[in-house]
């Protein structure tokens, strides 16, 4: 073995430097060679100092260093020492050291140079790369084949074909059992393309690719994959579904009308002329979300909302689709249905499945009287709900009011099984003025079974009065009259947060819910969280979500009432090719309603039917109910009882202006009208400065003339 020439030349340095060192300090302490040594270990203990600060590779630098820095100690050691002697041996310890441990050369290594006396390292010589032999395990033919295919595709992601299953029935598809080439290397950038390339005419589409669960026999995990090739069933798929398969395709998809979901079963109902489909989503947790139109092209039926339900229940929803329109039945309504169990629970309709829905006439878990909400536009079945909702009432022992702005047929004819009915906004100011008293009296009414007064108490037979509805329909227009409007939305306000604590429920209806039309926030509140809001068709969907925001979680769960029963028939397309006519509208979806359930479910019902053009009496009791005789006194000491039809007296919506003689018929108050009094003793006289009615302007021409 050679010595590398840097240890030669180092072991030199120290064997000549030795005696220098033993020498310089005492022959010429102060001469240039031992200022010489002494700066240059100065200069190694900075070097040392710092390579100690760096921390990256220091030791190795301290090492590098350490030969000035001995030195130097050797020199100063060798100025204080006794005779020649010990200034030789430390010198000889210094060289023997500096020669063994070798600091310069064996620590200026980084990796570029050879070890101390170890020979060059050799490159072996350059092999051929090794080919991947499967040794034969004794695969059938399928399998065989398919292994040549994936070797002439060069191994896609470094994979082995473990064995391979041709489908049943099938003449192209199979499953190709893959593993990782190398052992303990999950199999990594295997794409479905790479396995449709490998196989030849075979669709990227028409290749899944399925992680291998491991079950005892086979192994599984990152280094197990299955590749499903399947270009017959697809096909199949695409040209004959099944339910579950278009169902999968065309609605469970991430663009289908309910993302996420997949059918549990299809069933027909042959008998009621129905298709149900129940679907579920996958994730229990997931957010539904339904778009029914997409639901229905993609299921191949009409978008037709008056045939097409849905029905939300979690994570699962049923879809049924009837041949004809479930609502247009007709369910005439029973004084059996309408009369009101324990808890004042009644039908008041049924919805497409069959089902009753029940509506309340007070509410039992809160223990108090129930509010009212009714919306709907015009003929959309209002005042047919007004009937069955009165006979249940009055079925409960209630006493019931009815107020309307305009006279017509149904409220007069529901006037002859209620309390007080009446058609005028005037009516309605005073009837809500009484009901609104009503709450004082009651409040200090005392109970026969210990004399003092109570919040009312449903179904309690101790209590000395009973549950009151009072209805105002067409509230929306009796709120915007000029002489009593700002009354009625005031008292209607006033009745709806006081009310229910004295058995007085407010019940008003009409064709807008919001405070621009008379429903202030404060009553929207009120009436939503103490009544079971029934909504008739409002004019469009988007009216009748608008109408039942903050009744429930989600508006959008609000089902379409459609204006009419309208079946598409044929293609809108050929009939305007061929110039043929659109088919007329069908019959009409009054009595339809959307009832908003505790639970803020939305249901669409189909309202149970009074025939105003019979007789209603076989749905009221015979008996019409009516207020005690207490309250009746108290009213009328109030002024409140009577002819809520008389004509309006002076002052009572607003102050009575001044009449200048007995005979003056022309004087009328007036709405908001100023004082105008005359004072007889003081010789002055108070106008008013300005003529805003045709009386006042005769008043005046009166005055001025003396007539």
């Amino acid at each position: 073995m050679s010595t590398p020439r840097s240890v030669v030349l180092e072991r030199l340095a120290y064997t000549l430097a030795a005696p220098v060192l033993a020498a310089v300090p005492n022959a010429c302490p102060d001469g240039a060679v031992n200022t010489g040594v002494l700066l240059a270990g100065a200069a190694g203990i900075g070097g040392m100092i710092l390579a100690f600060k760096g921390r990256e590779g220091a030791g190795r630098k301290i090492l590098r260093g350490s030969p000035l820095t001995l030195g130097t100690v050797v020199d100063v050691a060798a100025q204080y020492t006794p005779g020649w002697g010990w200034d030789a041996g430390l010198a000889a310890v210094w060289a023997a050291a500096g020669c063994l441990v070798l600091p310069l050369s064996r620590h200026s290594r980084r990796g570029h140079r050879p070890a101390l006396a170890t020979p060059a390292p050799q490159l072996p010589p350059s092999r051929p790369k090794a080919t991947l032999v499967v040794p034969d395990d004794g695969a059938d033919q399928l399998t065989r084949k398919a292994r040549m295919l994936w070797a002439r595709a060069g191994m896609p992601g470094r994979t082995h074909i473990v064995a391979a299953h041709r489908h049943p029935s099938m003449q192209h598809d199979l499953t190709v059992l893959l593993r990782a080439s190398e052992p303990g290397r999950p199999i990594t950038g295997l794409s479905e393309a790479d396995v449709a390339a490998a196989f030849g005419d075979v669709d990227e589409s028409d290749v899944s690719l399925t992680p291998v669960t491991p079950h005892p026999g086979r192994q599984g995990g990152p280094g197990w994959l299955e590749a499903h090739i399947t270009p017959d069933a697809n096909r199949r798929r695409r040209e004959k579904p099944t339910d579950k398969e278009r169902w999968a395709d065309r609605i469970g998809g991430p663009k289908g009308g309910a993302p996420g979901s997949v059918l549990v079963s299809k069933r027909r109902d042959h008998e009621r002329g129905v298709t149900f489909y129940r679907a579920k989503l996958t994730d229990a947790t997931a957010v539904l979300r339904v778009n029914l139109a997409k639901v229905c092209r993609g299921l191949g039926i009409k978008e037709d909302d008056s045939r097409v339900f849905l029905l939300a229940d979690g994570a699962e929803f049923l879809i049924s689709a009837f041949d004809t329109p479930p609502l247009s039945q007709i369910f005439p309504a029973t004084r059996e249905l309408l009369t009101p169990d324990a808890k004042g629970m009644y039908v008041c309709g049924f919805t497409i499945t069959g089902q009753p829905v029940k509506n309340m006439v007070w509410q039992h878990d809160k223990n108090a009287a129930c509010h009212g909400l009714v919306l709907g536009v015009s003929r959309s079945g209002k005042t047919q709900y007004f009937a069955i909702s009165m006979a249940a009432e009055s079925l409960a022992g209630a006493v019931v009011w009815l107020s309307t702005v305009r006279k017509d047929e149904k409220t007069t004819t529901l006037g002859q099984y209620i309390d007080r009915q009446g058609s005028t906004a005037l009516f309605m100011a005073r009837q809500l003025r009484a009901a609104k008293a009503l709450c004082e009296i009651r409040a200090e009414m005392p109970w026969p079974h210990d004399g003092k007064p109570h919040d009312y108490k449903p179904g309690d037979p101790r209590c000395p009065y009973r549950l009151l509805s009072v209805y105002a329909d067409e509230f929306m227009t009796a709120t915007q009259d000029t002489l009593c409007g700002q009354d009625i939305q005031t008292n209607g306000d006033d009745l709806t947060v006081t009310g229910l604590k004295y058995g007085i429920g407010f019940k008003p209806a009409g064709q807008s819910p919001f405070a621009h039309n008379g429903f202030s926030t404060e009553m929207k509140d009120n009436l939503r969280q103490n009544s079971r809001p029934v909504i008739f068709n409002m004019g469009s969907p988007g009216a009748t979500r608008k109408a039942a925001e903050g009744t429930m979680e989600n508006p959008y769960d609000v089902p379409t009432i459609p204006a009419r029963y309208s079946r598409q028939e044929g293609s809108a397309i050929e009939r305007a090719m061929t110039g043929e006519a659109d088919p007329e509208n069908g019959a009409s979806t009054g009595g339809v309603a959307v009832i908003i359930l505790d639970n803020g479910r939305a249901v669409l019902l189909r309202v149970l039917y009074a025939d105003f053009d019979t007789d209603l009496a076989h749905l009221f009791p015979d008996e019409v109910y009516q207020l005690t005789e207490y309250e009746i006194r108290e009213l009328e000491k109030r002024g409140l009882w009577g002819d809520w039809n008389r004509p309006p007296e002076p002052g009572e919506f607003g102050p009575a202006p001044e009449n200048e003689g007995e005979d003056d018929e022309d004087a009328r108050p007036r709405r908001g009208g100023g004082n105008r009094s005359r004072e007889s003793g003081g010789g002055s006289e108070e106008r008013q400065d300005a003529v805003t009615s045709p009386s006042q302007a005769l008043a005046a021409i009166r005055n001025l003339t003396g007539a």
